[in-house]
């Protein structure tokens, strides 16, 4: 069973930033890819950023040059670093991973992301 809590969503203006952090209760971390994805009112829920065992990244073309993704597997921990927020970018933003034996996918509860000046 693998635990996942969001945490560091807000309230921030427009061109602001925000880092997110997603902690897991999970042995052997450091195996699993990691990914964030969000959900804006009335639309489906989108990959945002991933991060693989290894730490190879993979970006949104909308967030490539604005999010950086990150792991700390001391801390059995994943960021999410967002400059220059948009509008466009609010959103409730959750973080999943997939045990890599049995593929179970997990999700956190979410962190609301409000950009509006």
């Amino acid at each position: 069973q693998v635990q996942l809590v969001e945490s560091g969503g807000g309230l921030v203006q427009p061109g602001g930033s925000l880092r997110l952090s997603c902690a897991a209760s999970v042995r052997l971390f450091s195996f699993y890819t990691v990914g964030w994805y969000r959900q804006a009112p009335g639309k489906q829920r989108e990959a945002v950023a991933r991060i693989i065992s290894g730490g190879t990244t993979n970006y949104a073309d909308s967030v490539k040059g604005r999010f950086t993704i990150s792991r700390d597997n001391a801390k059995n921990t994943v960021y999410l670093q967002m400059n220059s927020l948009e509008p466009e970018d609010t959103a409730v933003y959750y973080c999943n991973t997939k045990d890599p034996v049995s593929s179970h996918d997990y999700w956190g509860q979410g962190t609301q992301v409000t950009v509006s000046s």
